[in-house]
C-alpha cells in the first residue's frame, strides 16, 4: 500500500468531495417538502436537458461498465464489443417507447413501471409480478457497482486477506452512499453524475491519446492481441467473431438493449425529466456515450499489448480479471493520474447505484407496501418507507459481495438482464395495445422465467468451476443440434414468453374472462408539460427551485 499513497490520496479526495456534493444536493432545486416519491425518487420531475443527459449517461454506464467490458474484451476478444451495438441501438427503442411512458406517468403520477402495468390492465397481481421483477433483477446489478471499487483498492493494495479487511473499505463508500442517498434522494446522483462524467471523459481521451504512444501504436496493440488469442483454445475467442459465436454476439447486444430500457433505474431517471422535448433530445444525444464506451472498450487490447496480468482472485488459483484496467492505469500513468482514473471507476459505482436503490425502493413502497400492507398510505409515509427500502437494498448489495465470490455476482448481473426482459410485453408492448390479456401476460412471464431458469440451470462456468448459472450464453447443443454455437438465454425466453401470452390471450378471450378496465385514454401517451389533465393529486403543489 506504501507504494499507491498518492493514488490513494488522489482518489480519497475525490471520493470525499462527491459525497459532500451528495449531501449538499438536497438543497439544490429544493421543495418545500421532501415527503414525496415525486420529490426524493424523482427529483421533482423537474430535470431539464442537461441535467438528463448527464442523469441518465451516469446512469446506464457504470463502473462496471468501465472495469467488466474491457475486462471481458482482454479475456475473450471481438466478443465483449457487443456492448458497443447495444447501446447504439438502445436509443431508438428508447425514443420509441419511454417517450410514450414519460407521458402517461407524467398524466397519472405513475413513479414506476408497475404503477403503469397496474392501471393499464386493471391487474394488481400483473403489477406485483413486474414489482417482485425489477428488484430481483436490479439487485445484483447494485452488487456490481462495488465489483467496480473493489477492483481499484485491490490494486491500490487497500484491501486485505481477511473477510473484514478486503471488504472494510466498500462497507464504508457505501453507508456514505447509503447517508447521502437517504437524505437528498435522486437529487444526490443528478448533481453527482456532473463529476463523474466530466472524470470519465478526462481520462478516456487522454488513455486512447497516450496508451497507443506508449505501446507502439494501435499495430502493434491488434498484434498482441491477436497472438494472445491465437494460441488460445477457447473456440469463441479471438479479435473477429466466428461461426461459433456469432449468433451469440446478435441476441446478446439485442436482447441486452431490449433489457436496458425496462431496468427499473432507467425508467426512473427518465420519468424525472420536465417533458417530452428533453427526452427527445437527450435521445439524440446520448449515443455519445456509445463512443465513449468503444474507445473504453480497447483498453482490453491495451492491457494485453502492455502486457498487464490480472491480479489473483478471492479463491486460491483464480484471477480477477476486473482488475485488468486498473492495473493498466496504475502501470502506464504517473500516479496522480491513476488516482484520478481510480476516483473516476469509483465516482461511476455512485451513481447508478444511488439511482437503483432508489428505483428498487419505489417499487417495493408503491407495488408492495402501498397495494398490500397500507392502502391509505400518505405521501410522506411513501417516502420515508422508500428512504427505508433504499438502505435495504444497499445492505442487500453489500451481503452480495461480502458472503458471495464476486464472479458469482457478475454471472447474477446476466442473469438479472434474462430477468428483466420477462417484463417485455407487458411493459413495452402495453405502452401500444391492450390486446394481450392480463392473465395471458402472467402466463408468458411464467412461461418465459421457467424456461430461461431451465436454460441457465445447464450453463457451466469453466473459470469458477460451477456446474449450473455460469452465465447467459446458451449451447445450441443442449436443444439437440449438433454445433458448438450460442445463444442468449433472454432471446429465447422472452421469445417463448410472448408466445405463451399471444395464444393465452385468445383462450382466455374465447372463455370470456374478465379483462378488466383500462385506466388509461389515448390521449394520455401524449400528454406533456403544462397539461391540464395532470393528476394533482399524484403530484406536489408546494414547491420552489433554486439554483
Amino acid at each position: 500500500m506504501s507504494d499507491h499513497i498518492t493514488e490513494i490520496v488522489v482518489f480519497t479526495f475525490l471520493f470525499l468531495l462527491v459525497s459532500g456534493i451528495g449531501f449538499v444536493a438536497a438543497r439544490w432545486r429544493a421543495p418545500k417538502d421532501m415527503a414525496h416519491l415525486d420529490e426524493w425518487g424523482l427529483g421533482g420531475r423537474s430535470f431539464g436537458g442537461w441535467v438528463t443527459w448527464f442523469l441518465v449517461g451516469g446512469d446506464l454506464y457504470t463502473a462496471y461498465t468501465f472495469v467488466a467490458v474491457p475486462a471481458l474484451i482482454f479475456g475473450a476478444g471481438a466478443a465483449g464489443f457487443f456492448a458497443v451495438p447495444y447501446t447504439i441501438i438502445i436509443y431508438p427503442i428508447f425514443f420509441l417507447i419511454l417517450i410514450r411512458l414519460w407521458s402517461v406517468s407524467h398524466r397519472h403520477g405513475f413513479v414506476t413501471p408497475a404503477d403503469f402495468v397496474r392501471t393499464r390492465f386493471d391487474s394488481p397481481t400483473l403489477a406485483l409480478v413486474i414489482a417482485i421483477t425489477g428488484i430481483v433483477a436490479t439487485m445484483p446489478y447494485i452488487a456490481l457497482q462495488l465489483v467496480g471499487i473493489e477492483a481499484v483498492l485491490k490494486t491500490m493494495g487497500v484491501t486485505g486477506d481477511s473477510l473484514l479487511a478486503r471488504h472494510a473499505p466498500i462497507i464504508i463508500a457505501f453507508a456514505i452512499l447509503a447517508a447521502y442517498t437517504y437524505q437528498s434522494g435522486l437529487r444526490a446522483p443528478a448533481l453527482i453524475a456532473f463529476v463523474k462524467d466530466t472524470l470519465i471523459y478526462l481520462v478516456i481521451i487522454v488513455a486512447v491519446l497516450y496508451l497507443p504512444y506508449k505501446l507502439g501504436g494501435w499495430g502493434s496493440i491488434f498484434d498482441a492481441a491477436d497472438k494472445k488469442f491465437q494460441g488460445t483454445a477457447a473456440p469463441g475467442d479471438g479479435i473477429l467473431l466466428n461461426a461459433n459465436n456469432q449468433i451469440q454476439y446478435v441476441t446478446l447486444a439485442l436482447g441486452s438493449a431490449l433489457a436496458l430500457f425496462l431496468y427499473p433505474h432507467s425508467i426512473t431517471g427518465v420519468l424525472a425529466s420536465k417533458n417530452r422535448n428533453v427526452i427527445k433530445r437527450n435521445m439524440s444525444a446520448l449515443p455519445a456515450y456509445s463512443f465513449l464506451l468503444g474507445l473504453i472498450a480497447l483498453l482490453g487490447y491495451m492491457a494485453i499489448s502492455a502486457g498487464v496480468k490480472p491480479l489473483p482472485g478471492a479463491k486460491e488459483g483464480t484471477v480477477d480479471s476486473n482488475t485488468v484496467v486498473p492495473l493498466l492505469f496504475d502501470q502506464k500513468f504517473p500516479a496522480w493520474f491513476a488516482g484520478i482514473a481510480f476516483a473516476a471507476i469509483g465516482i461511476g459505482a455512485l451513481v447508478p447505484a444511488a439511482i437503483m436503490s432508489i428505483a428498487a425502493a419505489n417499487l417495493f413502497t408503491r407495488n408492495i407496501y402501498k397495494e398490500y400492507l397500507k392502502r391509505d398510505a400518505t405521501h410522506a409515509q411513501e417516502a420515508q418507507v422508500s428512504k427505508i427500502a433504499s438502505l435495504v437494498v444497499k445492505v442487500g448489495a453489500v451481503a452480495f459481495i461480502v458472503f458471495l465470490d464476486p464472479q458469482f455476482s457478475i454471472d447474477l448481473q446476466l442473469i438479472g438482464g434474462v430477468i428483466i426482459l420477462q417484463t417485455a410485453p407487458a411493459v413495452a408492448i402495453g405502452l401500444y395495445t391492450r390486446w394481450l390479456h392480463r392473465g395471458a401476460l402472467i402466463a408468458g412471464w411464467a412461461a418465459g422465467m421457467g424456461l430461461a431458469f431451465w436454460m441457465l440451470w445447464q450453463i457451466p462456468n469453466a473459470v469458477t468451476k460451477r456446474a449450473h448459472f455460469g452465465g447467459s450464453a446458451f449451447p445450441l447443443s443442449e436443444f439437440g443440434f449438433d454445433t458448438k454455437k450460442t445463444i442468449y438465454v433472454g432471446f429465447v425466453a422472452v421469445a417463448v414468453n410472448l408466445v405463451v401470452a399471444v395464444l393465452a390471450t385468445f383462450l382466455l378471450r374465447t372463455l370470456k374472462t374478465p379483462e378488466g378496465v383500462d385506466g388509461t385514454t389515448p390521449d394520455d401517451y401524449f400528454a406533456d408539460e403544462g397539461d391540464p389533465r395532470i393528476d394533482k393529486s399524484a403530484t406536489p403543489v408546494d414547491t420552489v427551485s433554486s439554483t
